[in-house]
């Protein structure tokens, strides 16, 4: 008798990142009729402190790190990754072998009132968030507003807020909307007042180097053209030195006329802020980010990345 084919993916323990194991674990069981998929949870850092501002705990793997030494171990065969959450510099024996297609990118406010906007919010209103990317450009659009430490899970986050005495908080519409919890966002907030984080909206799948079974089978999951844009944001990303503990932004997006990718670098109170837009060729979007990310240096990012590392 023929042994089942079977792998096994190792995802964090929370409501979105289990359901991003599931969606993942879905495709693969409609692409490849007979796979048997198991789902194996394996608790990070960053589950662990919950206390603390992301920024202060340092970011090197805070979500990833477990589920790496779990592929590098064989424990699993695929970690699934926020791909947001994933460092630039991949461990060595290991491989970023599939981005999935990814879900719209911008921010969402969750606020008192349904339609209430960013520009809505009352003067010297109280924001929460945890981001301090979000931070940055939320008080380079409004100075006036106060802004407060927020960690936990999406679902968290929201229950905090209803009991509490802010105006608003601010999360990724893709979380929000996996999580069937589109009912609280206020307002979707464009890109152009709040650019996303490298990578928000998409999965990261990474493998053991050596695993070309798993790489075959997760190839279903792939989508170029996601990977094209995360690929040019990651590159701005790796240049930069940047991460949690930077305000650092970035989109890019292939149109039919080409590839459209922005940037941004702010201090961390809002009121510096140096950003970056082009429209080039899709075919070498390595080369777009690092462009990208050189310029924003000369044009006095490097300023504020060098004061943020040297505090």
């Amino acid at each position: 008798m023929t042994k089942k084919p079977t792998i096994v993916i190792g995802s964090r323990g929370s409501q979105l990142a289990l359901w991003q194991a599931e969606h993942v674990k879905s495709i693969l069981r409609k692409k490849h009729r007979g796979l048997d998929v198991t789902i194996k949870i394996i608790k990070t850092k960053g589950d662990k402190i919950l206390d603390v501002a992301l920024s202060k705990i340092g970011d090197k793997g805070l979500f990833t790190k477990e589920l790496e030494n779990a592929l590098l171990s064989n424990e699993i065969d695929i970690a699934v990754h926020s791909l947001k959450d994933l460092q630039t510099l991949i461990p060595e024996g290991l491989t970023l072998a599939a981005i999935s297609e990814r879900h719209p990118v911008e921010d969402a406010l969750i606020a008192r009132k349904k339609g209430m906007t960013l520009l809505d919010l009352p003067e010297g209103g109280t924001v929460a968030t945890g981001s301090l990317r979000r931070r940055s450009q939320l008080l380079h659009l409004r100075p006036d507003l106060h802004i407060v430490e927020l960690r936990g899970n999406v679902p968290t986050r929201i229950e905090r807020f209803t009991e509490s005495g802010w105006d608003g908080i601010i999360l990724a519409r893709a979380g929000v909307e996996r999580l069937g919890l589109k009912k609280h966002i206020s307002s979707i907030i464009p890109v152009s007042q709040i650019l996303p984080a490298v990578g928000q909206g998409a999965l990261g799948i990474e493998t053991s180097a050596q695993n070309s079974r798993a790489i075959e089978i997760i190839q279903v999951l792939h989508h170029e053209n996601t990977a094209i844009a995360v690929q040019a944001e990651r590159a701005l990303l790796k240049t930069l030195e940047g991460g949690c503990q930077i305000p650092i932004g970035a989109y890019g997006e292939v149109k039919s006329n080409g590839f459209y990718f922005s940037a941004v670098v702010g201090s961390i109170d809002g009121s510096l802020t140096f950003s970056q837009s082009v429209r080039t060729s899709k075919n070498n979007p390595e080369k777009t980010g690092i462009t990208v990310a050189k310029a924003l240096i000369k044009a006095g990012a490097g300023k504020i990345l060098q004061e943020i590392h040297g505090s």
